[in-house]
């Protein structure tokens, strides 16, 4: 770590400040959250400045109860699987999915195509909401517990694009290049340059990619700090939506994701 700078949330301070001995623990699950990615022992300790001894048997605690996890080399923590369950349960359960849902549904009268809210989850895509068209040829997705492969689809393609470049370069090395369609990517070379095409187009598109005959175009949903968190996307079948057709509606998804925006934290 000799001459890294390491940047920490602007929160993080806040955890020092905090007299409760359960808040500061709950501060360092806030510093892990918030860096959003593995972070070693010492780096915790600089952030949050507990001392060495509470900070272990905070870790420790955490570990058992599935909160974090640690790294395969042992060195670094990560969010563990009840903790990012959490987290998802809180998306898809607090008020503003409510409205959420009137703004997915307002979408879907408009545009005549069922149209979905994801998040990237421990590597895979998993749909926060979904609703449906009311036509009788249509893809059936689960909402929640069911995930996707996110290099096949338009939603995952978009998350993917939008992590830093390291942890980006860290998921696909250890992405699993599947193939669902002759369509699909398979490549990482090729991936990549997919990637980067989406940063600079501002919107994804999954080119009967997953299913055949499916077609769809995804645009990123960013919090109250600007950084993209989710995707909402608009899919169909490409008898009647074309993907041509369906890029037509990327100002209007884009509406709809500022709207989306102003219900997250």
């Amino acid at each position: 770590m000799t001459g890294q700078v390491i940047s920490f949330p602007r929160e993080a301070p806040d955890v020092v400040n905090e007299t409760s001995s359960t808040l500061k623990a709950f501060g360092v699950l806030e510093v892990l959250v918030r860096m959003g990615r593995p972070v070693t022992l010492s780096e915790l300790m600089l952030a949050t400045e507990l001392p060495k001894p509470s900070l272990h048997r905070t870790l420790a605690l955490f570990e058992e109860a599935g909160l974090l996890s640690r790294e395969p080399d042992g060195r670094a923590y990560t969010l563990g699987q009840r903790l990012s369950r959490f987290g998802l349960d809180i998306l898809r359960n607090d008020a503003a999915a409510a409205e959420r849902r009137i703004i997915l549904r307002r979408v879907v009268a408009e545009i005549g195509e069922s149209c979905n809210l994801a998040v990237m989850h421990r590597g895979d895509l998993i749909y926060l909401d979904r609703i449906e068209a009311d036509w009788p040829l249509r893809l059936q997705l689960p909402v929640g517990g069911a995930s996707l492969r996110p290099h096949c689809c338009a939603s995952g393609k978009l998350l993917l694009a939008h992590r830093g470049v390291a942890e980006r370069d860290r998921l696909l090395s250890k992405m699993a290049l599947e193939r669902f369609t002759d369509r699909t990517i398979t490549d990482q070379q090729v991936l990549q340059s997919e990637l980067d095409r989406i940063l600079q187009n501002g919107y994804a598109v999954d080119n009967e990619e997953y299913v055949i005959g499916v077609a769809c175009v995804a645009v990123p949903v960013a919090d109250s700090r600007g950084e993209v968190v989710a995707a909402l996307a608009v899919q169909g079948a490409t008898a009647r939506l074309p993907l041509m057709r369906a890029i037509e509606f990327v100002p209007r998804l884009r509406e709809a994701a500022a709207q989306i925006s102003s219900t997250l934290g």
